[in-house]
């Protein structure tokens, strides 16, 4: 079944043959070494009616070392220099101690990931577009994204949402929620890199300070 969705997806389908290819790249587990590699649980009509507009991707539960596949792990792997390689992490560690990034993992199993921003959902906020999603829908989390775009990056060469977010299921201790992407920044002024940032949810302790002008200016 594996060559026959292949062959419908093309570059969108990233097996077990294609993450063995760039194990050494992630610093993930060759794919091969788990006891059984799970049957692929969506139809060949759902799958060929994503032609083009998503990705099909095996989830890698661990890293080389045994140690889990995370955010921060990851990051380590890749780093957060672009002049030292790429793809790497934007050079941020504000989120290293959450919960989202330190110790959230992926499944063995498959991951059916949209390719494409969504344009009607841009500048929209989070909540209301959760409240218009398909019954089927759900945001990804941020350590499947991050998963994604690199394994994507080293198989095809390609940068995935290179200039937009995108919002993720994950939320950090305050509750504001996690979104990442935007590879490279259109206007030239942050370096390349993964970014990961929050949402900040407006709370008690936001408010004003006010500077006050001399009036008698």
């Amino acid at each position: 079944m594996f060559k026959k969705i292949k062959k419908i997806l093309g570059n969108d389908f990233i097996g077990p043959e294609e993450l063995s290819r760039i194990k050494n790249n992630l610093g993930i587990l060759d794919p091969y070494s788990y006891r059984k590699i799970p049957d692929i649980d969506f139809s060949i009509k759902n799958i060929s009616s994503l032609r083009g507009k998503a990705i099909l991707i095996l989830g890698s539960p661990k890293m080389n070392r045994g140690k889990k596949l995370t955010l921060n792990n990851l990051r380590s792997q890749l780093g957060f220099d672009p002049k030292v390689k790429e793809p790497c992490f934007y050079n941020q560690d504000w989120y290293l101690n959450e919960d989202f990034s330190k110790k959230t993992s992926l499944d063995l199993k498959w991951y059916l990931l949209k390719k494409n921003v969504d344009d009607k959902t841009l500048s929209k906020d989070p909540e209301i577009i959760s409240k218009n999603m398909a019954s089927n829908h759900r945001y990804p989390s941020a350590i499947l994204t991050a998963y994604t775009f690199f394994s994507y990056y080293f198989l095809n060469k390609k940068i995935l949402w290179s200039s937009n977010f995108i919002w993720c299921s994950d939320k950090d201790h305050h509750g504001d929620r996690i979104y990442v992407g935007r590879y490279i920044d259109p206007e030239k002024v942050n370096k390349n890199g993964f970014n990961i940032h929050r949402h900040l949810s407006i709370t008690s302790i936001y408010g004003l300070v006010a500077q006050i002008e001399n009036s008698n200016v």
